[in-house]
């Protein structure tokens, strides 16, 4: 798929390749409906300057070093050294919390998806995401009380 041009972003992540083929986005996109994606900064990165307007970045911080370690022990999908090398890396990506629109603490993950889903409706309400509004807008002052 990366030699035919068919990924939206790709990259290598802890010595596997990852990517999002750009067909079911586009489709996606096209039928109105948002995409949501849980990928690294580097298909962050690829992703917002192919549509620099489009694209709202999130970054997920734990809230501990501590705690990202326990919980990648506590999902037991790893064998120890993958998670020292993914501790080792998460350094690196941490730093680049900056290059994102919004940055959530994952204390508790209630809360997180809480404050996930209010920059979700606050996007969705900008002007320059409803295109329909200025329509609205001149009906609303074509309106003769």
């Amino acid at each position: 798929m990366v030699r035919k041009d068919a990924l939206l972003e790709w990259a290598e992540v802890h010595e596997h390749r990852y990517g999002t083929p750009k067909a079911p986005v586009a489709e996606a996109l096209a039928a109105g409906r948002d995409v949501l994606f849980d990928i690294d900064w580097q298909g962050a990165a690829a992703i917002a300057a192919a549509a620099p307007s489009e694209v709202v970045r999130v970054f997920i911080l734990p809230p501990s070093m501590t705690d990202l370690a326990r919980r990648l022990h506590a999902r037991a999908q790893d064998a120890e050294d993958v998670i020292q090398r993914r501790l080792g890396r998460a350094y690196g990506e941490i730093e680049r919390w900056t290059e994102y629109d919004y940055v959530i603490v994952n204390e508790a993950f209630d809360t997180a998806y809480a404050e996930l889903a209010h920059i979700y409706r606050a996007e969705r309400l900008k002007r320059a995401r409803n295109p329909w509004l200025a329509s609205f807008v001149d009906g609303l002052l074509a309106e003769k009380l």
